[in-house]
């Protein structure tokens, strides 16, 4: 391949990154109003490295055992509860992230973790598509990594551009 082909192929990839991050920018702007701080993928990555942070999943446990992150508790969306047994025996001021496709929900269940006292609260930018996209491993309910993710939709799977979106 010669030079102006690599240079080319590398615009188009930037050029296409950009993009959907602008599109995931405008679609968080439109539905959150960012009472919970985002954390990026490659952040929790690290803090999940280091074991030092507590993972929250807050989509629906169909979506739960299609695939989440590493070492996640499902605390769903719907039937969310602070009487959860998981969240009743954490510390207030734990490092906390919750997460869900993309970062809505989350900032609903962030919200309302926070106003029952939890103090250090943050929502995964872009939730487990940005996390997948970012070619970060998953697991389905058996523990075993996959490719599969729970694509709420066809409406939101356009923002999941790795694995295979399951509906």
């Amino acid at each position: 391949m010669n030079a102006k082909r690599v240079i080319f192929f590398f615009f188009i990839l930037i050029s296409t990154q950009h993009f959907a991050q602008k599109n995931l920018d405008k679609l968080l702007q439109t539905y959150n109003n960012n009472s919970i701080p985002y954390i990026s993928v490659e952040a929790l990555r690290m803090l999940q490295i280091n074991d030092s942070v507590v993972i929250l999943d807050t989509r629906e446990p169909n979506e739960f055992q299609v695939s989440h992150i590493i070492a996640a508790k499902n605390v769903g969306y719907t039937n969310f509860s602070l009487e959860e047994k998981a969240l009743q025996k954490l510390n207030k001021n734990a490092p906390i992230v919750v997460y869900c496709s993309l970062g809505i929900r989350s900032e609903k269940i962030g919200e309302k973790l926070k106003k029952a006292g939890f103090t250090n609260i943050k929502n995964l930018y872009g939730g487990i598509f940005e996390w997948k996209n970012k070619n970060y491993a998953v697991i389905d309910s058996t523990g075993i990594k996959t490719e599969n993710i729970h694509a709420f939709s066809k409406m939101w799977s356009k923002y999941l551009h790795a694995g295979n979106p399951i509906y």
